[in-house]
């Protein structure tokens, strides 16, 4: 079923009764898209955070020369937003696209605020997936300072395989912060 695997993602941080399950899974909206779609384009308010169900999404952001770089990736069972400008309705500094078709449950940021005063527990998980949010990118940036791009390729094969399989070399290497002829140099030492 759909929403088994929302729900399986929330059981590893809360218990929800069958009231609390039925009102969360009613303030979901469930939208399917096709591949390269645009579901936050940047200047946008950014109205919700989003469960992916299934398929595969990047968000990126794209310099004012029209550069992409991307922020993070998000796979089945991974949430994913602009989460400042989510937080605080700002226009979204990102833009989030479907990498492959893909199955999304979004929830906006008015029935989560009101999500947190009928069930309160919900503020336990998001903070834990804001707190596990920022704990990985605040490794990310201290590997990008530390590590050579080999050293970060490796750890993000070793990290995130299942990602690996479902995103072009193109957009790793934007995550990496390399052009893609140096990752593939560097897949070509890793084969030697």
């Amino acid at each position: 079923m759909i929403e088994n695997l929302v729900l399986k993602n929330i059981s590893k941080h809360i218990s929800l009764n069958e009231n609390e399950t039925s009102y969360f899974l009613s303030i979901l909206e469930e939208k399917k898209y096709a591949k390269k779609n645009i579901i936050l384009q940047e200047g946008e308010i950014c109205r919700t955070i989003n469960f992916v169900q299934s398929g595969t999404l990047r968000a990126f952001y794209r310099d004012p020369e029209g550069k992409e770089s991307t922020i993070m990736f998000a796979i089945s069972d991974w949430w994913i937003t602009d989460m400042s400008c989510f937080i605080n309705q700002q226009p979204a500094m990102l833009n989030i696209e479907t990498i492959e078709d893909s199955l999304i449950l979004h929830l906006k940021k008015e029935d989560l605020d009101e999500l947190y005063t009928k069930i309160p527990k919900f503020e336990r998980f998001f903070r834990i997936i804001m707190q596990n949010a920022y704990i990985r990118e605040q490794i990310r940036v201290i590997q990008n300072l530390s590590l050579s791009a080999e050293q970060r390729y490796y750890i993000f094969l070793e990290k995130y395989p299942q990602v690996a399989k479902q995103v072009r070399q193109k957009q790793i290497a934007s995550y990496l912060g390399i052009t893609p002829e140096f990752l593939s140099m560097i897949r070509a030492n890793k084969n030697k």
